[in-house]
């Protein structure tokens, strides 16, 4: 049996700033990642690893424009690959052209 909770938080200012930009840092990753996978399926046919997410999550940190990936803490981000592989794994079906 599973319990769940539901906790209101409060945070701080400095708290909420931190949290907001890990969320916007989280989105940013999935929509990259989801049209890099996208783009390699459409072009090359094949689907992707986690493990090629993974990397490609560092070259993507490294390459100089998105070096505030470095500012927010990487367990969020690498989770973020990891929904998105399971989600991928769930459902292989590549989205219809033009989503």
């Amino acid at each position: 049996m599973r319990t769940a909770y539901k906790v209101r938080v409060y945070p701080t200012a400095e708290q909420a700033a931190v949290l907001n930009r890990t969320f916007g840092c989280v989105r940013l990753v999935w929509n990259t990642v989801l049209a890099w996978r996208q783009a390699r399926y459409r072009v090359e046919g094949v689907t992707t690893s986690y493990a090629q997410t993974d990397r490609y999550l560092t070259e993507l940190k490294r390459d100089g424009g998105h070096d505030f990936l470095y500012e927010v803490s990487s367990v969020p981000l690498q989770q973020t690959l990891r929904h998105q592989h399971t989600a991928f794994v769930k459902d292989p079906q590549p989205a219809p052209s033009g989503a």
